[in-house]
């Protein structure tokens, strides 16, 4: 079956970096776009960072640009997120996403938590 495990969350101090892995199963994840998401409390869900199927596009949502780096390895079956410079408003569950031909699918979700 299709999935998605996250893993690499945690609590890091303002400033700090951490690296998101998601690790992809049960579906040809070479044809699939994939993307992180967060959710804060009390807020929607919304699109942090995407990548094409061959990792040739990617696109970062606003309040992240300059900060984050998402990346993927085809042989691996893995989509990265590289934070930097992480800020306490960055703090959020963060999901993996996969697009590919009419299916979607989601990961269980890390935490990030950004505090002194």
């Amino acid at each position: 079956q299709v999935q998605l495990v996250e893993s690499g969350g945690g609590l890091v101090q303002p400033g700090g970096s951490l690296r998101l892995s998601c690790a992809a199963s049960g579906f040809t994840f070479s044809s699939a776009a994939m993307s992180w998401y967060r959710q804060a409390p009390g807020k929607e869900r919304e699109l942090v960072a995407a990548i094409t199927s061959t990792g040739g596009s990617t696109n970062y949502a606003d309040s992240v640009k300059g900060r984050f780096t998402i990346s993927r390895d085809n042989a691996k079956n893995t989509v990265y997120l590289q934070m930097n410079s992480l800020k306490p408003e960055d703090t959020a569950v963060y999901y993996c996403n996969a697009s590919w031909l009419r299916s979607r699918a989601w990961g269980q979700g890390t935490q990030v938590t950004v505090s002194s």
